[in-house]
Order: C-alpha cells, then sequence, then structure tokens
C-alpha cells in the first residue's frame, strides 16, 4: 500500500477550545442634595435587613469537566475512528475544570477519520443557554437532536480541497451549565470521495450521547 500525503486542511487542526467570557456590572449613584431630600426622613431599613434573605449563590449541577478521553467506550471509538488508540490524546488546556477536549484520529489504509469530544462548563445554565444558541446560529443548515441533553443540534458540511473531499459533522448539546460538542470527520484518499452524511452524522450523535452519559455520569 503507498502512503499518501493527508490534505492541508486536515494536517493543522485547531482544537475547538472555546474562550469563555465573563462580565462585571458597577452601579453607583450619588446622593440626592435637592431641597426636598434634605426634608426627608431616611427610612428606617433596621428590621427590613434583618429580615431579608441572603443573596444565594448560583448553584451549578456541574463544577468541572470530566475527563474527555475517558468519555467514550473503546469499542465506540474504534468504531468510528478505525486504527486510533483507544486511549486518545488530550488536548492542553489554560482549565481543565472549565473546558476538556480529547482528540482521536488514524488512517487505516485508504480511510481517514478524526474524532474530537469537548466539554466546557460555565458558570450557570443561563451562561450556557446564551452559548449555545450563539454557537448554533453560527452553524445553519442542521437541525434539532432531540431527547438529548436539555437541547442538542447537529449539522453535517461538505468541503472540497484540492479535488479531496471531506464531510464533517458536528454535534453541540446543552445539558444544564455545560456544553458537550462532537466534531466527527472522515475522507477517502483513493476515491477523493468523503463519507455519507447519515454516516457523520450518526457518528457524531453516538459520540454525542456517550459523552453526556459521561458528564452526568461524573456529576457532583
Amino acid at each position: 500500500m503507498r502512503s499518501l500525503p493527508l490534505p492541508l486542511a486536515l494536517t493543522a487542526r485547531l482544537a475547538p477550545v472555546a474562550v469563555l467570557a465573563t462580565a462585571g456590572w458597577a452601579l453607583s449613584s450619588g446622593p440626592d442634595t435637592s431641597p426636598a431630600a434634605k426634608d426627608k426622613t431616611p427610612p428606617d431599613t433596621t428590621e427590613r435587613s434583618a429580615s431579608a434573605p441572603a443573596t444565594e449563590a448560583v448553584t451549578k449541577t456541574y463544577a468541572a469537566a470530566p475527563a474527555p478521553c475517558e468519555s467514550l467506550a473503546g469499542k465506540t471509538v474504534t468504531s468510528l475512528v478505525p486504527g486510533a488508540k483507544a486511549a486518545g490524546k488530550e488536548i492542553p488546556s489554560t482549565d481543565t475544570d472549565v473546558r476538556r477536549t480529547c482528540s482521536w484520529n488514524a488512517l487505516k489504509g485508504y480511510d481517514y477519520r478524526w474524532l474530537d469530544v469537548s466539554f466546557e462548563v460555565m458558570a450557570s445554565d443561563e451562561a450556557a443557554l446564551k452559548s449555545y444558541k450563539e454557537r448554533v446560529a453560527d452553524r445553519s443548515g442542521g437541525g434539532e437532536v432531540p431527547g438529548l441533553g436539555d437541547a442538542a443540534y447537529s449539522v453535517v458540511n461538505l468541503t472540497t480541497e484540492e479535488k479531496q473531499q471531506t464531510r464533517e459533522g458536528t454535534v453541540l448539546v446543552r445539558a444544564s451549565n455545560a456544553l458537550v460538542m462532537i466534531t466527527y470527520n472522515g475522507s477517502d484518499f483513493e476515491s477523493k470521495k468523503a463519507p455519507s452524511t447519515e454516516t457523520i452524522n450518526k457518528g457524531a450523535i453516538k459520540a454525542a450521547k456517550e459523552a453526556v452519559a459521561a458528564l452526568e455520569g461524573g456529576q457532583g
């Protein structure tokens, strides 16, 4: 079997690690120095302050991202990425409590497959929902995946570079304050064709279901 060089698009990939953004609010007000204000007697807030409930901290369902390379069964990895080591390779992260990604890729014969599993834990359900909606909006042409997390979206795209086709599927899942993202693609370097949309989509959804189960299994 002769070895063939991989297309440029498949030899240089950026890990799908999103950067979380946090925002702060500053409220300031000056004293009312109007004449009417000087005649007013300040309200007695002693009793109200004593009985008012303290501000509650946001309760997060998921406090940290699970080990991504342990999120899929070995047989799942070998079926989706033939020839890959089941252990996978974790991508370095600046904060492993917040985001973690594992990658598998292999060339078996002329068939190439790449699979990424990413977990991202956010400060609240609201933050995760906002990020989920923004990412879905950036990936048009897909559809919802029912029964997966609180919300899930799947999309498959075909690209061609130097007459070589590559088909890539992405599944994005929101589960409470966490996001799970699967990226799965493939190429055939002999025929120059890509795997079918159904093959890529089903593979990505299968990986997503196992990854969400791993997230839920490590809850708390």
